[in-house]
């Protein structure tokens, strides 16, 4: 008598991965759809010999949708959505390895990997010359204002010259790279009249202003280790004539008089010329003709 015994194949073995818990470093302006983790490092065996089903998740709320698979059955891990350091620096993944569909009703055995990526921070933006506004909700454009100053005529100052509404500087906003910064003038001086100090921003004298024309500089800060990021801000400088007196009002008393009941921004008179509005003026010495 010949007996033919087939042996069925029972899943009882769950899928394997070969590492279950991966760190990656991703660089923050790695490109979209860049592999993060290759294929043969997230895929799973399974000993019954079945397909592998895959599913991604994100552990981190607010980091979802920036990592995928390739599909159900290709475990490659690649790059969805450009990367913001400002945004987050570090994020947990969960890929699930299944020997059946997700929505299978059969006896399904399951095996998880954890997948640990931190963002590395890249020089991604110029210098930002402070103070600055943010325009957007991201943090990631900051808007300043241009700076504002004044020489006297033919006087030469030895110090810095003060400006509004601060002293030139610029930071990186990468702040975590935080590279060195150098200022150069680049419009707006032809007379070479100015200088400003490369490492500290402050703005000098080279000689005197002799025209009452303003100077409209150009001030760029450029980063030292690529001076392909850089940023221009403008700096008005005022040319006036030297202030030796003060003003003064042209009477030390004035008398005035107001009616009851007037409406609210009504005229004063002058006291005893009730047609007359009430004026107060000063005058200054250095200015004769005003």
């Amino acid at each position: 008598l010949e007996i033919l015994v087939t042996i069925l194949n029972v899943n009882d073995n769950s899928p394997v991965f070969k590492q279950t818990n991966l760190i990656e470093v991703v660089p923050e302006d790695t490109k979209v759809n860049a592999t993060i983790v290759a294929r043969e490092d997230l895929s799973a065996s399974d000993a019954d010999l079945d397909i592998i089903f895959y599913e991604l998740t994100t552990i981190v709320p607010g980091t979802e949708g920036y990592f995928a698979i390739k599909g159900v059955n290709n475990p490659e891990m690649y790059l969805q959505k450009a990367l913001d350091y400002e945004k987050f620096n570090s994020t947990t993944l969960v890929l699930y390895a299944r020997d059946r569909p997700v929505d299978s009703t059969d006896t399904t055995n399951t095996a998880t990997a954890t997948i640990n990526i931190f963002i590395e921070q890249a020089d991604t933006r110029p210098p930002w010359f402070q103070p600055c506004t943010f325009i957007n909700t991201e943090n990631s454009i900051c808007i300043s204002s241009p700076y504002t100053g004044r020489v006297n005529i033919s006087e030469m100052s030895t110090e810095p010259l003060i400006l509004e509404p601060g002293p030139i500087y610029a930071i990186d906003p990468d702040y975590m790279l935080n590279e060195k910064i150098v200022y150069s003038i680049v419009g707006g001086d032809t007379d070479k009249v100015f200088s400003v100090d490369a490492d500290t921003g402050n703005l000098t004298m080279n000689r005197v202003a002799t025209s009452p024309d303003s100077y409209l500089l150009q001030v760029m800060a450029t980063q030292v280790n690529n001076i392909q990021k850089y940023s221009i801000v403008s700096v008005e400088i005022k040319v006036i004539n030297k202030s030796d007196h003060p003003p003064y009002f042209e009477s030390r008393i004035y008398n005035g008089t107001a009616f009851v009941g007037l409406a609210p921004r009504s005229f004063v008179f002058q006291a005893g010329v009730p047609s007359s509005p009430l004026m107060i003026t000063a005058a200054d010495d250095d200015f004769p003709n005003v």
